[in-house]
């Protein structure tokens, strides 16, 4: 099976079923370093606007895929940091725009949106995910440890500016981090911010893979609580579910490939191959014996992570 360099997967998504991802930054170029982080630190921050991949590349390689009969729920700008962060990714959404039905999706953190630019590249979508974990520049820098460079109070005028002439589904994804910004009072002030930007939908998201930081994650019984604070319509995000069968054929490499890219349960990657759990096992022991693939257990569960 091909090997591509920019997109990957289909991987599992809490949030969107079955998800091509399209990675546009090296490993963690990121302009935030967020505790939650499931891909671990951020080792330098950067807010620079760059191509810091060959877009006519990540197109070619979209092409490719699609050529091939390639099937997912959705294709996400996501993967190794901030997907808007790469000055041509509005590119990439026309070109998917144009040549397929699956709905194109970013996964982004909103920092930019206060760049017109941005907004005009980010409309391209038909869904856009924001972050909003934070409403003041003290608790957006505890949680979310920014590049120096960036306000709060910009990427909330920017989500506010996005939301007015954006027609798609605008979700926020309110990250929450006991001892951080899971109190009542504190989520309640998140939630005054969110009725100001009128997402269509909110959704309450915790630690539950291992994340880069030793962060405890909120109960769903909390999360439950906490939503009842929201105006807007809030969901406490669930585990993924797909409504294809695989087209993904599961070898070594391919599921290498998924586990490098996000931590997986062995029940995440039986769903995405449709394999027998026993099957899963016989290729993660031996990933983990070849020192490729580490196990992580978190709440009650062991992540498999390629290094």
């Amino acid at each position: 099976m091909h090997e591509y360099k920019h997109i990957f997967g289909p991987v599992p998504s809490r949030r969107f079923g079955r998800s091509l991802g399209i990675d546009l930054t090296p490993f963690k170029t990121c302009d935030f370093d967020c505790v939650f982080c499931q891909l671990g630190s951020t080792a330098h921050t950067t807010a620079e606007r760059k191509e810091y991949v060959p877009t006519e590349d990540v197109i070619a390689e979209l092409r490719e895929w699609l050529d091939k009969g390639g099937e997912a729920d959705v294709v996400t700008l996501a993967g190794s940091g901030e997907p808007t962060l790469h000055s041509g990714f509005g590119r990439v959404l026309d070109f998917i725009k144009s040549e397929c039905d699956i709905p194109a999706v970013i996964l982004t953190n909103g920092s930019l949106l206060h760049l017109p630019e941005v907004r005009a590249d980010a409309a391209k979508a038909a869904i856009v995910k924001a972050s909003l974990s934070a409403w003041d520049q003290e608790s957006f820098r505890r949680v979310n440890r920014p590049n120096p460079s960036l306000r709060f109070d910009d990427i909330v005028s920017g989500l506010k500016a996005f939301r007015k002439d954006y027609s798609g589904e605008l979700r926020l994804e309110v990250f929450l981090v006991p001892g951080i910004n899971s109190d009542p009072g504190q989520v309640a002030r998140i939630a005054a911010l969110a009725d100001e930007i009128k997402p269509d939908l909110v959704q309450l998201n915790t630690a539950v893979r291992p994340p880069a930081e030793d962060v405890r994650a909120v109960t769903p019984e909390e999360m439950e609580r906490l939503a009842g604070l929201f105006r807007q319509k809030t969901e406490a995000i669930a585990d993924f579910k797909s409504k294809l069968s695989s087209e993904v054929e599961a070898n070594e490499e391919t599921i290498l490939a998924m586990l490098k890219r996000r931590p997986c349960t062995a029940a995440h990657i039986a769903e995405v191959f449709k394999m027998h759990p026993n099957e899963v096992a016989k290729y993660t022991g031996k990933l983990v014996s070849q020192g490729v693939v580490k196990q992580v257990e978190k709440n009650s569960e062991i992540y498999f992570s390629g290094g």
